[in-house]
């Protein structure tokens, strides 16, 4: 069993003292409230029992050392190591399903990501605490853990799904060496090498500059150094590990203390405060949202070292003027052109695209900040079908400075609420509703949108907080159909939408609906300063849109085609935005 010091027990203690409520005793594990990304499960709502959730509370139990919480974790572990597929001719062979409430027939694909999750917390607690268990649950355990990591060798994650590559490989690498399985230890040795050699080759995570997962890629790097006992690997994941830190502290926004874009994966656009705490833990507390005694609890932060390398952490206090930031992310391949993300920051704003990216609702392709860091406000665009994110909206974008030209495209074969759990079948969806929706997040309450946007030539201007937005949207078009503009309010957030399609639910079949696009040009810059009221030139010429903006930082253009198309050909056919 590890030791703590005081500072971490009192972590654990806090930690415990939040979740020890949500224990159902009745079926031994942690019940919450149910919320889900929209994908995975077919529950919508109610109280449900987490399985990953109850593993990682058992793993802080057993961490606290005390019996009466021992018998809570084994009562948890047991119930927990019933719920495995432990037949490897099943196909979700060593993987559990969400919630209780769902077995893994019912999931709408079940994740097999539960693995990588549930085999985290199942090492952790065998190499730390298996001598305090009941032989036979010790037995049990052994087992489980085994059976997530051959699964986790059966899937063979390759190195482009950051978190799962290296969780996989956390628990293969640590149950390959615990147990003496010489094939899974072999194998996790050949899958942390791969990982390593195309991060390099990349020159970043494809998970890149991720609020939630650059976060679980440092906290998993942070258990590997801890934990696998083969030095002869430490090098590269000290090299991951830096590399991981380097990329936030290059996007961190001082005057705001927020994330800046783009993300390739995030959950909420401003900072959660689980977000917040953790970047205060790992800077040891240089960078403070929260006093001391109202930091939010992390339940694995007594337990991991997931600090910032001292040399990042000026990037977290104050920015030395204006920055421009420009990061291939993603180096090309036959299916997918290359991958660039483009940051501007100064004083009050931090403007993040990427060249290339679609609208799923963990992506954030175009995003900027400003505000104070006591009230920050976000822009966020995104495209909606019947009020959910919609993946086959791409977008492509040119930046410099404060300038963005971008274009919108409809892709005919890609995903609808998830980039590929639902393509899109025959080129058509059903909808009542389709919409371009660029949505201000925590705005002033004095400012609403109160109309809607102005289509053409003419510039709209809007003063919110301390910054101004001019944008120019100078060529919609959606088929035959009328195309208008509204203010709409979604909670607290103002939104000003471009609405292509607002009626009974219908078919609407994107091989028929052509031209179909949106070209726009969006500058941001501090309240009260000159702006130039952007301006975006656009010909048609042999089926492609050419999008012109003149700033006063040089010219930006980009080509693409104006119907829609399969994801590969619009992908391929874009012109102009892979220059670095």
């Amino acid at each position: 069993m590890r030791t703590f010091t005081e500072a971490q027990r009192r972590e654990l203690d806090r930690a415990l003292a939040t979740w020890d409520p949500q224990y159902d005793p009745a079926e031994r594990m942690i019940r919450r409230p149910f919320s889900s990304p929209g994908y995975h499960t077919t529950l919508t709502g109610g109280f449900v029992h987490p399985t990953r959730e109850s593993l990682t509370y058992a793993l802080a139990l057993l961490d606290s050392g005390e019996p009466e919480r021992l018998a809570r974790a084994t009562e948890i572990l047991d119930r927990m190591l019933a719920l495995q597929d432990t037949n490897p001719d099943s196909p979700t062979y060593g993987i559990w399903s969400w919630f209780l409430e769902e077995p893994l027939s019912q999931m709408s694909p079940p994740d097999w990501n539960w693995a990588d999750f549930c085999g985290t917390s199942l090492i952790q607690i065998a190499m730390d605490h298996r001598d305090r268990l009941p032989a036979e649950l010790a037995y049990r355990l052994d087992q489980a853990v085994l059976h997530a990591a051959r699964s986790i060798q059966r899937r063979d994650v390759g190195p482009h799904y950051t978190n799962i590559a290296l969780m996989g490989t956390y628990v293969t690498y640590t149950a390959g060496e615990f147990y003496g399985e010489a094939e899974i230890l072999d194998y996790a040795r050949r899958r942390l090498r791969r990982f390593y050699e195309y991060t390099r080759e990349q020159g970043a995570f494809t998970e890149f500059n991720s609020p939630t997962y650059t976060a679980v890629a440092i906290r998993v790097l942070a258990r590997m150094r801890r934990d696998i006992r083969d030095r002869d690997v430490h090098p590269m994941l000290d090299w991951l590990y830096d590399l991981a830190w380097a990329d936030v502290a290059r996007h961190f926004h001082p005057p705001t203390r927020q994330w800046a874009g783009p993300h390739s994966r995030c959950y909420s656009t401003l900072l959660r405060p689980g977000d917040q705490a953790f970047l205060q833990r790992a800077t040891g507390g240089a960078l403070r949202y929260f006093s001391d005694e109202e930091i939010p609890p992390d339940i694995e932060a007594h337990r991991l070292d997931f600090s910032c390398p001292r040399a990042y952490i000026p990037s977290f206090l104050h920015l030395d003027g204006p920055q421009e930031v420009v990061q291939v992310y993603y180096q090309g391949s036959d299916w997918l052109p290359r991958i660039i993300g483009r940051t501007y920051m100064n004083e009050t704003v931090a403007i993040g695209t990427m060249n290339r990216g679609d609208f799923w609702n963990q992506r954030r392709p175009l995003v900027a900040y400003w505000g104070t860091a006591e009230h920050p406000i976000a822009l966020q665009v995104r495209c909606l079908h019947d009020g959910y994110d919609y993946c086959s909206a791409l977008i492509f974008t040119r930046q410099t400075g404060p300038y963005v030209l971008a274009a919108i495209v409809f892709a005919t074969d890609y995903g609808d609420r998830h980039i590929s759990l639902d393509l899109i079948r025959d080129q058509t969806i059903m909808a009542r509703d389709l919409r371009l929706r660029f949505q201000i997040i925590h705005p002033p309450a004095d400012w609403q949108a109160r109309e809607g946007l102005i289509l053409g030539h003419e510039a709209n201007t809007f003063t919110i907080g301390n910054a101004t937005l001019s944008l120019h949207v100078p060529y919609v078009a959606f088929g035959d159909r009328d195309v208008i503009t509204e203010a709409n309010r979604e909670g607290t957030d103002e939104c000003l939408d471009i609405v292509l399609y607002h009626g009974p639910r219908r078919q609407i079949d994107f091989s028929r609906t052509h031209p179909a696009a949106i070209i726009f040009g969006l500058q941001i810059t501090p309240a009260g300063e000159p702006t130039t009221r952007p301006r975006v030139d656009v010909t048609q010429a042999k089926g492609y849109l050419q999008a012109f903006w003149n700033t006063p930082r040089g010219p930006l253009e980009l080509t693409v085609p104006g119907r829609p198309g399969p994801f590969a050909e619009l992908e391929r056919l874009a012109d102009g935005v892979d220059d670095v």
